[in-house]
């Protein structure tokens, strides 16, 4: 049976009065709940430079989490989240419509991870990112959906180029921008040990990959692991809102699918 455990936190940093990062996640109610709907994690960066960061952060992530527990019993993630994530980008939206007189600009990033079974899948929008750890290795699940990315996957630009442009941080795609957004959904196979690390970019700016998966290899702890992460972050850097979950994976069910039906292998 899929077991996992989390630790999460989120820091203001060392330079920001307020924090517009939001973190969010949904966790089976009983072990029947655990094929449907299962486990969501979210964590979302409201967009700096825009109004009411923090209230498109946690407007997205709650509209996320709301649409998750009231999901439809046995839908697929690859189906079920790409949609949760495109209604709460139509919630942030909206609330930005009626936030003032005039309406109010608001952005969030989202970076989301659904567990069942013995797979995630992950969604997101932005620069806030989902890495797997394992055996001492970071992967990132995501792509950053950054002006600079971008012109580096159409051969505009140099990857160091890009590592040194002024308007790095610049996206490319967020929610709340417009009634409509492209999200990125990616499928992944878990086993036990694997580490999930969701992060906003207060994180990833300060952290290297390798860092990240022997700070979490050095504690048994997934709490300690995230203390450390956040205090790291803000020794290197500490000029953003520093977000990050963890969630160890201690045991999966392996299925395989029939006919959009899934059994239990031996």
């Amino acid at each position: 049976m899929l077991d996992l455990e989390f630790a999460q936190a989120s820091d203001p940093g060392r330079q920001r009065g307020h924090n517009e990062d939001f973190l969010g996640h949904a966790a089976p109610a009983s072990p029947a709940a655990l094929h449907s709907p299962g486990w969501l994690f979210a964590l979302a960066d409201g967009v700096g430079g825009q109004d009411r960061g923090e209230v498109a952060s946690r407007t997205a992530v709650e509209a996320l989490i709301a649409g998750f527990r009231h999901a439809k019993d046995g839908e697929s993630y690859f189906n079920l989240l790409p949609r949760l994530v495109k209604a709460a980008n139509t919630k942030v939206f909206e609330t930005g419509l009626t936030a003032a007189p005039g309406g109010s600009s608001m952005a969030t990033t989202l970076v989301t991870c659904a567990f069942r079974y013995d797979r995630a899948v992950v969604c997101h929008v932005g620069d806030s990112r989902c890495y797997l750890i394992r055996h001492r290795h970071a992967e990132a699940l995501t792509r950053d959906h950054t002006v600079t990315n971008e012109q580096v996957r159409m051969g505009l630009m140099t990857a160091r180029e890009a590592s040194e442009s002024e308007t790095r941080h610049l996206l490319s795609r967020s929610l709340g921008n417009a009634m409509f957004v492209t999200v990125d959904t990616r499928d992944q196979q878990i086993v036990p040990g694997d580490v999930l690390l969701l992060c906003s970019d207060g994180l990833h700016n300060a952290v290297t990959s390798a860092e990240m998966a022997d700070i979490v290899h050095a504690h048994h702890r997934l709490e300690d692991a995230v203390v450390e992460l956040v205090a790291v972050a803000n020794r290197k850097d500490g000029s953003d809102n520093i977000s990050v979950q963890l969630i160890r994976v201690r045991s999966v069910e392996r299925v395989g699918m029939y006919r959009g039906r899934p059994y239990k292998l031996a």
